[in-house]
C-alpha cells in the first residue's frame, strides 16, 4: 500500500512512507485565479506543491498529522486544502444531496486524519469532525478516519 504522510507534528516520523513535511514547507496561498482549471488544467501557477500533488493522487492512503489551533486546522493546512483544487475538474456533479467537483483522476486516497488537540466540549469536536469529513468527502476519499494523535501506535499511523 502506497502511503503519503502529511506531517505538521514535528515528533511524528516514519521511514516506510512518502513524507510531505508541512511544518518545514512554505505554501503559497490560493489566489483564486482559476489558472489551474482554465489556462493550465491540473497545474497551479505556483510550483511549491507539484511533488505533493503527484504523491497524493498516487497514494492509496493519505495520513494527515495536524496541530490544531483553537480547535481548527492551522492556516498552513487550510492553504494546502485550498490548493488541492487542481486535483479536480471545474465541473460539478450532484450526489448525496450535495454538489461536488468532478474528479480529475480515477482514484483518490483514503484518509486518516490525526489531530493534536484536546477539545473542551463535544460540540467543538463535532464541528471539527464535520468539517474534516466534508473536505475529504469533497476530495472523493472513500474512507475517512479522524483520530486523536494519542490513538496512533508506532508503525500504524
Amino acid at each position: 500500500m502506497k502511503q503519503l504522510l502529511i506531517n505538521e507534528c514535528t515528533d511524528v516520523r516514519r521511514n516506510d512512507v512518502i513524507i510531505f513535511d508541512l511544518a518545514e514547507t512554505k505554501i503559497n496561498h490560493c489566489i483564486g485565479c482559476w489558472t489551474c482549471w482554465w489556462k493550465t488544467p491540473g497545474k497551479c501557477i505556483y510550483k511549491d506543491l507539484e511533488q505533493f500533488y503527484r504523491a497524493y493522487v498516487n497514494a492509496d492512503q493519505a495520513i494527515f498529522c495536524a496541530k490544531l489551533q483553537e480547535g481548527f486546522i492551522s492556516s498552513k493546512m487550510k492553504s494546502l486544502f485550498d490548493r488541492m483544487i487542481p486535483l479536480f475538474l471545474p465541473y460539478t456533479i450532484f450526489r448525496n444531496g450535495g454538489t461536488y467537483h468532478s474528479p480529475r483522476y480515477p482514484k483518490y486516497p483514503d484518509v486518516k486524519f490525526y489531530y493534536d488537540y484536546d477539545f473542551e466540549d463535544e460540540e467543538s469536536y463535532r464541528i471539527f469532525c464535520d468539517y474534516i469529513y466534508k473536505v475529504f468527502d469533497q476530495f472523493h476519499a472513500k474512507k475517512i478516519n479522524i483520530l486523536h494523535i494519542s490513538e496512533s501506535k508506532e508503525g500504524s499511523l
